[in-house]
């Protein structure tokens, strides 16, 4: 049965700009008209503060919110990403679905209280402790499907293949073993993670060869067969040792070696492609591909910083993540993208255009490649697109006498945390005065499970 709703917007940000008195007649929770300038319905919700459009996860791996603080303290060598990997290992060996699905409902909740209202989640976490597949083989991705049938957000499911240890087909690692599947196995797996999320609203299935160490050449090709259509990511030149490797085993840089294997397209996003060469950047913007960055991963890792200024100057498309979820908040993710290209360069406003707000130049480009990356209708307020929209509080002290470009600035650049009021996802509020309506129980759960995977 079809479903309509009035909503009305006292003050937001549409695809032109700014506007007041804006009305959204919203159809099975899609944007089917747009009016300006007119009262307020006698009926209908109302939605006062600065609307925006919902901000995009273009990649998250749940379960990590479990683990989120255990990885600070230093080894007895120096820390890196690969210490910190081996801590992952350590962590995710304690978890079952029903873990997985508290951990994420968790993660979920903290993501639309942060701005996030659609997640593309890099689903790599398969099988049992033991490393044999469940008796149900998509019974992690189910706990992810429920966790987002408890918590609303839209969800991109990224199921991942992953065969191999490094280049050159080594043997996956002891702590890899819950990861790793053949062709086969993996097919069963898509199959079954389609059925996972075919009642979940506006729901879409992409697919996710983790990395190029992790996959050989030949599997991107037979992904693309098995999965023609839906979005494709995969991590890329995160750290230099994996350029090295690279380098040693195939005698290309990895997205050299990736661009040299497959057409790059709008269906590919390339997480967070740290490390470039000037030929390799440029390539990935002529594509249409997303640049799936993660700055307060990228950050906590020591990846290094992405080239952002010149990427965008060649026309690249971007998004963010909050990848390792250790603090999950889109305002913070696009400070510390801007404030990286700042560190480095050594100048102000980097990413936005000459004589223009660097807030909305990061919003409304991180909405649109997030969208990209999900493949979804969403990041903006259009007809056609979901209804998925946040409001900042006007009366927020860093927002207190501010209006359109100065506001947004205020609430990335001058607040804590982004300051929310309202969360709506298709259409539906699950976020009032800046609480998931499920906040209370799924924090009691999470809560309960974490003291027991800690005990």
């Amino acid at each position: 049965m079809t479903s309509t709703q009035i909503l009305h917007l006292a003050y937001a940000l549409l695809p032109d700009g700014f506007a007041e008195n804006v009305t959204l007649t919203v159809t099975d929770g899609t944007i089917a008209a747009v009016a300006v300038g007119n009262p307020a319905p006698e009926a209908g919700l109302r939605l006062d503060g600065l609307v925006l459009p919902g901000m995009p996860n273009l990649h998250s791996h749940l379960f990590q919110r479990g683990m989120a603080g255990l990885s600070e303290r230093r080894g007895a060598t120096a820390d890196s990403f690969w210490t910190w990997r081996e801590v992952m290992y350590r962590f995710l060996d304690r978890l079952d679905p029903d873990d997985v699905q508290a951990i994420a409902a968790q993660a979920m909740v903290e993501m639309l209280e942060g701005g996030f209202t659609a997640l593309a989640e890099f689903h790599y976490l398969h099988h049992d402790k033991d490393g044999r597949p469940h008796a149900n083989i998509a019974a992690m991705a189910e706990a992810v499907a429920a966790a987002a049938d408890e918590t609303g957000i839209g969800l991109t499911l990224l199921p991942v293949l992953y065969r191999f240890g490094n280049f050159g087909s080594a043997q996956p690692a002891h702590g890899q073993r819950r990861f790793v599947n053949d062709r086969d196995g993996f097919a069963r797996l898509m199959q079954a993670s389609a059925e996972a999320i075919r009642d979940l609203p506006d729901s879409r299935l992409g697919v996710a060869p983790h990395s190029l160490r992790a996959v050989a050449p030949d599997d991107l090709g037979w992904l693309l067969d098995l999965v023609p259509a839906g979005p494709i990511h995969i991590h890329v030149a995160e750290q230099m040792r994996e350029v090295e490797d690279s380098l040693a085993i195939t005698g290309r840089r990895p997205v050299e070696f990736l661009c040299d294997t497959v057409a790059l397209d709008r269906r590919w996003c390339l997480i967070h492609a740290t490390h470039l060469v000037g030929a390799e950047r440029d390539a990935i913007a002529r594509s249409g591909a997303v640049a799936g960055l993660c700055p307060i991963t990228e950050a906590s890792l020591g990846d290094g910083i992405f080239d952002g200024v010149r990427y965008h100057a060649a026309g690249g498309v971007f998004g963010v993540g909050s990848d390792s979820n250790i603090q999950i908040d889109a305002g913070a993710e696009l400070r510390l993208l801007e404030y990286s290209q700042r560190l480095r360069d050594r100048g102000r406003a980097l990413l936005a255009e000459a004589e223009a707000s660097s807030g909305l130049a990061l919003w409304k480009n991180a909405c649109a490649g997030g969208a990209q990356a999900c493949g979804r209708a969403l990041g903006s307020i259009a007809a056609g697109q979901r209804a998925d929209l946040v409001s900042l509080d006007l009366d927020h002290p860093a927002l207190a006498g501010k209006r359109g470009e100065a506001a947004l600035d205020s609430a990335i650049f001058a607040a804590n945390a982004l300051p929310l009021r309202d969360v709506l996802v298709g259409g539906e509020r699950l976020v009032s005065e800046g609480r998931h309506v499920a906040r209370t129980a799924v924090a009691a759960r999470f809560a309960a499970t974490m003291r027991r995977l800690l005990a």
